[in-house]
C-alpha cells in the first residue's frame, strides 16, 4: 500500500480518481478547497483536507504529516474560454498552486508528480493533436498549463523527481458539475436539458472536439504513478472520435428524449477544431479510452445529472475583464 495525495479530489475527474486509487488498495489523501468540488464527492475511506493549493503554510503541513510516494495533482480552475477574462485568477490558481505543491513534494522527496495538463497547451495544431507537436498555446489557461509541464521538467533534470503529464480533453461523465455556465458544455448542456432551457451553442457548432467518458481514462491515471513506462513522459488521453458541438446536442436530446430548442450565440474566441491522437498511451501504457460510445456514456451521465435535478449557475464573482466577455456570460447586476 503506498500513500498517495489527489489534489482537486472533490472535483469531478479528480473524485473518480481518488475512488480508483482506493480499490487498487492505496492510502489515499484528497486536497480541495471545494470551489469546484462537493466535499460529499470524496469516496469513503480517503481522509478529506479543505484548503487550497495556494496555501503554502497549509500544503506544507499536510507532506510534514504524510509521507507520500505520489502526489496526483488536480486542482486547477479548468475554465480555457473563461481564461483571458480572469488572468491572474488563472496564473495564482494553475501556476502558483501548482508550484506550491511541486515545492513540497521536492523538499519531501515524493517519487513522482502525476499532473493533469490539457490539449489547450497545443493551441490550434495540425491534427490529431500529437506529442510531438511544438505546443502553442492560443489562451492564458493553455499557457498556464505548458508553464508547469516545462517546470515539472526543469525539477525532474534538477532534482530528481519524476513526472508523469497527461493532456485529456473534453472529459464528461457522472459527478461532473452542473453548476458551471463557463465550463464543461456536457454540463451546461445536462442543466439547461434539467431546466427546460435551449441548448446554447456558440457560433454555428461545428466545431469539433473528442469528448471522453471519464471512467475510460481513471485506470490509466491511477496507474501511471507507478508505471515505469509512464515515467518522465507525457501522454495525450482521451477519445478519438471527434464530435462537432451541434452534434453533441443533437445527441444528447435523443438520450434525454427532450425537445428543447438548439439556440446559437454569436461565436466566441476559440480553438475551431481540437482532438489528440492517443497511440502513445495506448501502446505504452495500455490504455482504452474509447470502451464507452458517445451515447452510452451520455445516457449513464444523464441517469445521474436526473438525480439531482437543475441546478443554479451564479456567475462567476471576480471578472477581471469585461471587454470582449461573452454577453451571456456577464452577470445582469453589472450592466
Amino acid at each position: 500500500m503506498s500513500k498517495v495525495l489527489v489534489t482537486g479530489g472533490a472535483g469531478f475527474l479528480g473524485a473518480h480518481l481518488a475512488r480508483e486509487l482506493l480499490e487498487r488498495g492505496h492510502e489515499v489523501v484528497v486536497l480541495d478547497d471545494l470551489s469546484g468540488g462537493l466535499a460529499s464527492q470524496v469516496p469513503e475511506g480517503a481522509r478529506f483536507v479543505r484548503g487550497s493549493v495556494v496555501d503554502d503554510a497549509l500544503v506544507e503541513r499536510l507532506f510534514a504529516e504524510t509521507r507520500f510516494e505520489v502526489v496526483y495533482h488536480l486542482a486547477a480552475y479548468a475554465a480555457e474560454g473563461l481564461s483571458p477574462f480572469i488572468r491572474r485568477f488563472n496564473y495564482e490558481n494553475n501556476v502558483v498552486g501548482s508550484m506550491t505543491v511541486l515545492n513540497a513534494c521536492i523538499r519531501h522527496e515524493v517519487r513522482r508528480f502525476v499532473f493533469t495538463s490539457s490539449i489547450a497547451v497545443y493551441g490550434t495544431g495540425e491534427l490529431p493533436l500529437r506529442e510531438s507537436a511544438t505546443p502553442r498555446p492560443e489562451d492564458p489557461y493553455g499557457i498556464a498549463k505548458y508553464a508547469v509541464e516545462l517546470d515539472l521538467a526543469a525539477a525532474t533534470k534538477q532534482f530528481g523527481i519524476e513526472h508523469t503529464i497527461f493532456r485529456p480533453h473534453n472529459v464528461y461523465g457522472e459527478l461532473q458539475s452542473t453548476r458551471d455556465r463557463y465550463r464543461n458544455v456536457v454540463g451546461i448542456f445536462l442543466n439547461q436539458v434539467l431546466k427546460e432551457q435551449p441548448l446554447t451553442v456558440f457560433g454555428d457548432g461545428l466545431q469539433t472536439r473528442a469528448f471522453t467518458y471519464v471512467r475510460d481514462l481513471v485506470p490509466t491515471i491511477a496507474a501511471s504513478g507507478f508505471d515505469e513506462a509512464a515515467r518522465d513522459r507525457v501522454f495525450n488521453i482521451g477519445g478519438d472520435v471527434p464530435t462537432s458541438v451541434l452534434a453533441l446536442a443533437q445527441t444528447l436530446r435523443e438520450v434525454t428524449g427532450s425537445r428543447v430548442p438548439i439556440h446559437h450565440l454569436p461565436a466566441r474566441h476559440e480553438v475551431v477544431h481540437a482532438y489528440a491522437d492517443h497511440t502513445l498511451a495506448k501502446e505504452r501504457l495500455g490504455a482504452r479510452l474509447d470502451a464507452t460510445s458517445l451515447a452510452e456514456g451520455l445516457a449513464r451521465t444523464w441517469a445521474w445529472a436526473r438525480t439531482l435535478g437543475p441546478q443554479e449557475t451564479p456567475p462567476f464573482s471576480a471578472i477581471e475583464i469585461e471587454r470582449g466577455l461573452p454577453p451571456s456570460w456577464l452577470d445582469p447586476r453589472s450592466r
